[in-house]
């Protein structure tokens, strides 16, 4: 199979200097979303590329058997605000969820707000959604064609009418609401020139925090803070659980740090007018406060202080000093502890990470004492509903195989039980056909990395089965597992194996696991994913040539420095939304952000972490010796102003030219540019279906693969 390429033209006078080190960067002029030639090699690669996904031979039956089973309904947990119950529900093949409201649990169920109905092709999303204290008033925010950017609206609870009021320029936002229900805090950035639709490149600065009255116009906002002298801070409102506080959380990049702030609204007289009087409680960048709840001025935290898997804390408000500082729940010797709840007033719910599972535990408030575990099969909690003044919670579980369970437990009985209210079953789908195993693999320097494996029940190990290997690595994020249509139509048509490995960088084992993956340290986590292919070889489930690797994002980055580290021991690498440019990530929208896990190319001994694995960098030369490529398909949309295109379109314009000329290259080097699509959130469900479809046809398409019944 031997492609023709567009040409795109190679600007070889643009060099850039870093440090005394010259590179240089032919396809700079890929960086302007809006020229014309930019627009024309867009459209030249999606005029090859998709012709070529329509016709891949199981392409229509995947996408037929996808749409089928993906089409069960999807709940999330109920919550309670004033007197009401609030849920959100998609009855199988809708393109956004709906909010449905109830007067009680046994009510009956009406639509409340429904995003469907913004626009046809389902582009439109919620993408946030607060309710007032006593449920007057519902706050929420919608994003266009998959953009960060937010619009902020309101409408009455008791007779849904929209209000006037309209928030722009809303990013990375916090939404909380006063609890006079008098207004919410917000963040937004101030305008820039050019435009602000998710296909600009503009850096992000000076996000500040604003103060909203319901019934006011935005001119009229309170300016409540701003850090000028720190254009690269972000700041988070959150109102104590006895509506008396408002606490500031302030992060710059994405580390688990911030500092910690406060003010006491009791005490401002004339309410809130300006710039509130802070008191600065943790003013420095060591560790990571995020609130719990509070009893007057005592607070409880959950921190990574002197904890890299987290423990929680009391500060007393009144006596803040650090010496006073109490533990409530001291960090575990192994496991992580993940988000910790009040419920009941004098309760806490506390979630583990225990080697990548959830464990969910009830505690006293006061002494931190364990009550007991609650009922959770190996799997992930993806939703939680409790409130301190509630003496009731709901929790939601899913699993690789399990599309959801919801529980209810209700803390006044005598001996409180939490009962299942609800569970998902899926026609045609039976979850006894697939087993889920966990292994332990070696790294290169030895250490011990799980990693989740999805197949056929009693499969034999023969190196005959296909596999689609996904890893992340970063940010401390955990892969945990969950359900998937697509993964198990891999598994149960195509008779692959899903592999997931928990790679370093990511937060599986807490601060020490992400460290050991980020910044001077991040070859390990394209260490432990290469070796997780190296093991699912040695083991004989599979061989190279039939190993798909995928990620997206910081996992997108994975999969290309992996396949140019290692081209020979994989078919087939999807990136999808990668970081592809690690000499100049940092110069578009949020990229800044970022620096905390990768380093900056501005500091000379980061530039050279980074140029060792840069994706867009480490590409063989045309006319030097190198094995071929696998198959190489990318991903991504014109509104991602997360990571925003220029990286895939940068690194597929090399790699056609530098790989896609070799005679020896066979298998295709494509991407996949799509419309009115961003990172990935709010993407309507005939999008992700879509997308799905064209994957995992293109994997069996490169690898050999035929469709079994």
């Amino acid at each position: 199979m031997v492609l023709k390429y567009p040409e795109a033209r190679r600007d070889e006078s643009i060099i850039d200097d870093y440090h005394g080190t010259k590179i240089p960067d032919p396809y700079a002029w890929l960086e302007d979303p809006d020229s014309e030639e930019t627009k024309a090699f867009v459209e030249a690669q999606n005029e090859l590329t998709m012709p070529f996904l329509e016709k891949c031979a199981v392409g229509t039956k995947f996408h037929q058997r996808l749409t089928e089973l993906y089409d069960y309904p999807k709940y999330s947990c109920p919550y309670k605000r004033g007197n009401k119950y609030f849920y959100f529900y998609n009855k199988g093949l809708q393109n956004q969820d709906v909010l449905y409201m109830q007067d009680s649990l046994q009510g009956e169920a009406r639509v409340f707000f429904d995003p469907n109905r913004l626009s046809e092709d389902g582009t439109v999303a919620l993408k946030m959604a607060r309710l007032s204290e006593q449920c007057e008033c519902f706050a929420y925010g919608l994003s266009g064609s998959g953009s960060d950017w937010v619009t902020v609206k309101f409408m009455t609870v008791a007779d849904q009418k929209e209000l006037p009021d309209t928030l722009e320029r809303v990013k990375f936002s916090c939404l909380s609401w006063t609890h006079d229900d008098r207004g919410v805090f917000y963040n937004c950035y101030p305008r820039q020139e050019g435009k602000a639709d998710g296909t600009e490149t503009t850096t992000n600065l000076n996000q500040k925090l604003f103060y909203h009255v319901i019934g006011t116009s935005q001119s009229e906002d309170i300016l409540v803070a701003e850090f000028p002298d720190h254009p690269k801070w972000h700041s988070s409102a959150t109102v104590s659980d006895d509506g008396r506080y408002v606490l500031l959380s302030i992060t710059e990049g994405c580390e688990p740090v911030n500092r910690l702030w406060y003010c006491d609204l009791q005490q401002l007289s004339g309410g809130i007018t300006g710039i509130l009087p802070w008191v600065k409680l943790v003013d420095n960048f060591e560790a990571q406060y995020s609130y719990v709840t509070n009893e007057g001025s005592a607070f409880t935290f959950r921190t990574n202080l002197l904890a890299p898997r987290y423990r929680l804390i009391n500060i007393d408000l009144q006596s803040p000093d650090p010496s006073l500082w109490t533990t409530l729940i001291p960090e575990h010797e192994k496991d992580v502890l993940g988000f910790v709840a009040c419920v009941n007033y004098s309760f806490l719910l506390v979630n583990y990470l225990h080697d990548v599972k959830d464990v969910l535990q009830l505690h006293q408030l006061r002494t931190g004492e364990f009550l007991r575990t609650l009922p959770l099969a190996v799997g992930t909690v993806v939703g939680v509903s409790s409130r301190k003044k509630h003496a009731d919670f709901f929790y939601q579980f899913n699993s690789f195989t399990t599309p959801g369970i919801i529980y209810h437990c209700d803390l006044t009985s005598e001996t409180p039980e939490p009962t299942v209210f609800r569970q998902v079953e899926v026609k045609g789908f039976d979850p006894s056909d697939y087993q889920t195993v966990q292994v332990f693999y070696p790294s290169r320097d030895g250490t011990k990395v799980p990693m989740f494996l999805v197949h056929a029940t009693g499969i034999t190990l023969d190196s005959s089965h296909p596999v689609f290997l996904y890893g992340y690595g970063g940010f401390e994020a955990s892969i945990q597992p969950y359900y998937n249509v697509a993964y198990l139509l891999f598994v149960r048509h195509l008779g692959g194996i899903l592999a997931v490995a928990n790679i370093r960088g990511g937060g599986e084992y807490g601060q020490t696991w992400h460290k050991g993956g980020c910044l001077g340290n991040k070859q390990n986590g394209f260490d432990d994913f290469q070796c997780a292919a190296e093991y699912l070889i040695h083991e004989k489930y599979t061989t190279a040539s039939k190993l798909a690797i995928n990620g997206a994002s910081n996992g997108g980055l994975l999969v290309a420095a992996c396949v140019n580290q290692r081209p020979e021991l994989f078919g087939c690498g999807i990136a999808k939304v990668g970081v592809m440019d690690m000499l100049k990530f940092h110069k578009f929208t949020i990229g800044h952000a970022w620096t905390t896990d990768y380093g900056c190319s501005d500091n000379e001994e980061e530039f050279h972490w980074l140029i060792k694995y840069s994706p867009l960098h480490n590409l063989p030369l045309s006319s030097s010796p190198a094995p071929p490529y696998p198959a190489m398909l990318l991903l991504t949309g014109d509104h991602d102003d997360r990571v925003v295109p220029l990286h895939s379109l940068k690194y597929t314009a090399t790699l056609q030219h530098c790989v896609g000329r070799r005679p020896g290259q066979r298998q295709p080097l494509l991407i996949r540019i799509d419309t009115k699509s961003g990172h990935g959130a709010g993407k309507p469900t005939a999008k992700a279906i879509q997308e799905e479809a064209h994957i995992f046809s293109f994997i069996a398409e490169t690898l050999g693969l035929s469709w079994r019944d």
